[in-house]
């Protein structure tokens, strides 16, 4: 299995408009592969400039906030680079497409690090962040997954949510909720809610 590496991305088109978007970047060997789904703003972007720049940030409602319609973030800009890094970025780099590998549903983007910035300190672990991102990607998957998955897996996430979350988890944690919450009454209108 390949190492992936949760992160939000940056990435502009080339009018300037700044989109912000979580994904997962592969690592390999050197490289970093971005695999964008298609259609996507991020993908678009990227095929546009050829630049991303990857945020690595531990604020779980920045996920939490892409996945249900909050995208609009704090940035700043990084110098050289025509896309702006995340304010929250802990650390980010910007990466350079050195190759694409087309693909019908998924390009893969082969990039290399043109650049780094280190901005604040890891403050260390935390559950219920860990919990929040895991939620995001359960989020980001709700139509790929049976009720009865999203159902434990939510019940298992607010094990976390419950013992170790402070205020920006736990509204974090609310807006994935509430984003189940509609999908599983759509698909079964009469169940009852985790």
């Amino acid at each position: 299995m390949p190492y992936i590496r949760e992160t939000i991305l940056t990435t502009a088109s080339a009018d300037g408009v700044v989109h912000i978007a979580p994904l997962g970047i592969i690592q390999d060997g050197e490289d970093w592969v971005i695999a964008p789904f298609r259609p996507s703003t991020t993908l678009a972007n990227i095929e546009a400039t050829g630049v991303a720049v990857v945020n690595y940030t531990d604020e779980a409602k920045i996920f939490a906030g892409c996945l249900t319609g909050r995208r609009d973030w704090p940035v700043r800009p990084v110098e050289g680079c025509p896309v702006p890094r995340l304010e929250a970025a802990l650390s980010h780099d910007v990466l350079q497409v050195v190759s694409v590998t087309g693909d019908a549903t998924r390009p893969r983007f082969r990039c290399r690090v043109a650049a780094s910035g280190q901005h604040r300190p890891y403050q260390g672990m935390n559950r219920a962040k860990a919990a929040v991102l895991e939620a995001a990607i359960l989020v980001s998957r709700l139509k790929m997954l049976p009720a009865e998955k999203i159902e434990n897996e939510i019940a298992y996430l607010k094990i976390a949510i419950d013992k170790t979350a402070g205020p920006d988890e736990e509204q974090a944690w609310y807006w994935l909720l509430e984003k189940v919450i509609d999908h599983l009454a759509e698909i079964e209108p009469d169940a009852p809610t985790p």
